[in-house]
């Protein structure tokens, strides 16, 4: 009931306002059955705005921070992840990423649509980056197929660090289904699930139109705010011998 009212009453037509989206392609979106809505992730209105616009319900996998956030702020959050049905997953690795594997799994033996992001996590530059393998895994697991999806502009409207995003028109493109029917039983082969993987990577970068980075983002972002932090450093000590 929650996502209901958020999505048709509340939330969904407040977006549609403020975006004014664009779509094409949601004819790709399959009417029923089990399918993984695979997207590039540019900000944290991604979260809302595809769902908002896609009739059918998604569940996404949405990083576990969301859901332990101290405070009000927190708890606020925390609720409405929840209310519309996200699920935490903790991107430590590990026994973590089997956790996140399973929960999706059983998001399609349900026959539902499966929302992730191949990048794990936002791109801090608004390039596409390096998919991790899970959602081959999952696409392979379950024989299912892979939508393709590109959000644009919404980095120009809300990129990493912005609290509130800017009234502005976004597109939401999706591309034809991608079948791996032909992997069947490769599920456990790093080889194929790297090849499923990149193919996905490919079909989001046709619709986006990104510039492509072969790196992991969450490792390009730590590099950066790395070299962010070197700099802000070496200007301190420059103001400071200057002074003296």
């Amino acid at each position: 009931m929650f996502y209901q009212v958020l999505k048709y009453v509340l939330l969904g037509p407040l977006l549609r306002l403020f975006f004014r989206p664009r779509i094409e392609g949601l004819e790709h979106v399959p009417d029923e059955g089990a399918a993984i809505i695979a997207g590039n992730h540019l900000s944290f209105a991604d979260h809302f705005v595809m769902p908002a616009i896609v009739p059918r319900r998604i569940t996404f996998l949405a990083k576990a921070e969301y859901f332990t956030g101290p405070g009000l702020k927190g708890r606020l959050t925390a609720a409405f992840f929840r209310g519309v049905g996200q699920i935490p997953v903790d991107r430590s690795g590990g026994r973590a990423s089997e956790a996140a594997l399973t929960s999706g799994l059983a998001v399609l033996r349900k026959g539902r649509l499966l929302g992730i992001y191949p990048e794990g996590t936002r791109s801090h530059d608004g390039r596409l980056y390096k998919g991790r393998t899970g959602v081959a895994a999952m696409a392979l697991k379950a024989g299912v197929p892979v939508v393709p999806c590109a959000m644009i502009g919404t980095f120009e409207a809300q990129p990493t660090g912005r609290r509130l995003p800017r009234a502005m028109r976004i597109t939401i493109r999706f591309g034809a289904p991608l079948d791996f029917s032909r992997f069947a039983g490769l599920a456990d082969e790093r080889t194929a699930l790297r090849t499923v993987t990149d193919e996905i990577m490919y079909a989001i970068l046709a619709l986006s139109g990104q510039e492509y980075v072969d790196t992991y983002a969450g490792e390009a972002k730590a590099e950066a705010q790395a070299k962010a932090r070197a700099e802000a450093k070496a200007r301190g000590h420059g103001r400071r011998g200057h002074k003296s």
